[in-house]
């Protein structure tokens, strides 16, 4: 895989609110859109029929000072949906990691790395809270995606590798 910078990245990110904040040599900042609080069951089985979603109920931000121009959101702890305002268009040979952004590591909150692939529409994290209240703004840079581009091997397969199979020794009788 081959890391490609943040100015190529971006022309496979839409909803970036200002590129001159978010754009980075090889990075891209993911900003908030909305957050959620979950219902308290969800639901998995094997075969998913039995499939059940953990339920969402959209909080409201409020104002904490009349002079600010965006809203927060008072977080206490435990799990949260976040929607994020990008959207990722990634082309067959490309794969995004999204990892949280450091500063939020630092307030006290976190969400897994994971890796994507193809259209995400929308960008959602679970987000988990660790102390006892984090604040987030509206807009807040909260993740980085990186995308990398799948080299193509000799064989021109994305991602796979041919193999020699391997010699097994006779033995001795």
């Amino acid at each position: 895989m081959q890391l490609i910078s943040g100015k190529e990245a971006a022309a496979h990110i839409s909803g970036i609110l200002h590129a001159q904040y978010q754009v980075h040599g090889f990075s891209v900042h993911l900003t908030v859109r909305s957050i959620s609080s979950l219902d308290p069951t969800g639901q998995i089985d094997f075969g998913g029929g039995e499939y059940i979603a953990a339920g969402r109920r959209e909080l409201s931000p409020h104002e904490v000072r009349p002079e600010d121009k965006y809203k927060w959101w008072d977080l206490g702890k435990g799990s949260y949906f976040i929607e994020c305002n990008e959207t990722l268009h990634l082309a067959a040979d490309e794969i995004a990691l999204i990892e949280p952004e450091d500063r939020l590591l630092r307030a006290g909150g976190w969400h897994v790395p994971l890796f994507v692939r193809g259209h995400v529409d929308p960008v959602e994290l679970l987000l988990e809270v660790g102390v006892a209240r984090l604040r987030v703004k509206e807009n807040a840079r909260i993740a980085r995606v990186r995308l990398f581009r799948i080299e193509k091997s000799q064989n021109g397969a994305s991602g796979k590798t041919s193999r020699a199979k391997p010699k097994t020794a006779k033995r001795k009788k």
